[in-house]
């Protein structure tokens, strides 16, 4: 998935150089924010797998995804994005919610499928 998207950061960047336009700048902005979320979700995933499960590493990583997702809010009209962005603020929540109540290990399978689809919206082609 990183190397599709970098790909497609890449192309999306080569057309905002040549043609100024807003779109293309929504467009880039979108896949930079999927590449930001794709690798917090990472850093999510190692945190649950961590031997340690220390509940502040697991709340870094959803604030980091929290973060990214604020970005992407304003991004587009897209109504798979809306979905996808709305799928990934009820999975953080949730993962949220079960590791303040003490569980160190919560399924983040909703989170990481929904990260996967907001890059699949993002991502050109």
């Amino acid at each position: 998935m990183k190397r599709r998207l970098a790909l497609a950061v890449a192309t999306a960047a080569a057309l905002t150089s040549l043609v100024g336009c807003g779109a293309l700048d929504k467009a880039l902005d979108c896949v930079q924010t999927a590449d930001a979320i794709a690798t917090s979700v990472d850093k999510l995933q190692q945190a649950v797998s961590n031997a340690s499960n220390d509940p502040t590493q697991l709340n870094e990583a959803l604030n980091d995804i929290s973060t990214e997702l604020g970005n992407l809010k304003d991004t587009t009209d897209n109504a798979d994005l809306s979905k996808a962005v709305d799928d990934l603020t009820k999975g953080v929540d949730s993962v949220r919610t079960a590791v303040n109540n003490g569980d160190t290990t919560p399924d983040i399978k909703p989170i990481s499928d929904a990260a996967t689809e907001i890059g699949k919206v993002c991502t050109p082609g």
